[in-house]
């Protein structure tokens, strides 16, 4: 069956749509033998050859979904040339390349989805998929107009942003506030939060649609859930679909919350904050 280039990329778990596109733009893929710079070519991979920065991609992939709890100084990529940590070495065990949905600063902690599963990643960055919580710690107290300014929806360099949801937890030199966006635009919260005066001193993602961050240690990641996985496709228009199955107990890895924290196990949901 013929689908668009980028989709098929994708969904072989090489990268994000959005990044298959660039990698098109840029003559990194090839299609029978022929560097193919537009996006929307229709192509069948169990037919065609495709090739994605000297890979083969091909059609049929195990998909694996996996909540990671992101620390503080470790940078959303998959490489960095400072040489910094990145997310994915804290994936030791997993044997699939997989990708983050979205990003979180290299100052943010909590909550990150790292998927092979590139229509799913697609679709759940996109402005109104999935909410996403934050406990996000400020200076000063926010006033009431302040407040009703991020509850209404904002501008950021003349675009319009969608409405959030705001919880005051505590006011004082600093203050804690709980956020629920339903969009995620490059260092949103910190530039909201700067517009209306109150720089953010320390930001945490406590959930994604129905995955909860809840007390999965810093560092440490778990397998999403049948559930958590259908849940996070019916957020992002998907409807009903797989939900993956476990990896192999070889490639569940001993940085996993069940071997290094004793705590939790992979593939069931922990318990919420």
């Amino acid at each position: 069956m013929k689908e668009r280039l980028q989709k098929v990329i994708a969904a072989a778990g090489l990268c994000s749509r959005r990044e298959a596109e660039r990698l098109i733009a840029e003559g990194e893929v090839a299609v029978n033998g022929e560097v193919v710079k537009r996006p929307g070519l229709q192509v069948d991979p169990a037919i065609d050859k495709v090739v994605a920065l000297g890979r083969r991609i091909r059609s049929s992939r195990r998909h694996v979904y996996v909540a990671l709890n992101k620390p503080r100084g470790v940078v959303t990529t998959a490489s960095d040339p400072e040489g910094r940590s990145t997310v994915n070495d804290l994936l030791a065990g997993v044997r699939e390349r997989l990708f983050p949905v979205g990003r979180l600063d290299y100052s943010a902690e909590g909550l990150l989805i790292m998927t092979n599963d590139g229509e799913l990643a697609y679709r759940l960055m996109r402005p109104g998929g999935a909410a996403k919580t934050y406990r996000v710690k400020v200076k000063g107290p926010p006033s009431p107009e302040a407040l009703e300014l991020l509850r209404r929806g904002m501008k950021l360099e003349g675009r319009p942003l969608l409405p959030v949801k705001v919880h005051v937890e505590s006011r004082g030199e600093t203050s804690w506030l709980r956020l629920t966006l339903h969009e995620g635009r490059k260092n949103q919260i910190v530039r909201m939060m700067e517009a209306i005066g109150h720089p953010v001193r320390r930001l945490r993602r406590l959930s994604i649609g129905p995955v909860q961050l809840a007390t999965l240690p810093s560092g440490r990641w778990r397998l999403l859930t049948p559930e958590e996985v259908e849940g996070l496709r019916q957020a992002a228009g998907l409807g009903a679909g797989s939900a993956g199955k476990r990896p192999p107990a070889a490639e569940r890895g001993r940085n996993s919350p069940r071997a290094r924290s004793g705590g939790h196990r992979e593939g069931r949901t922990v318990r919420s904050l």
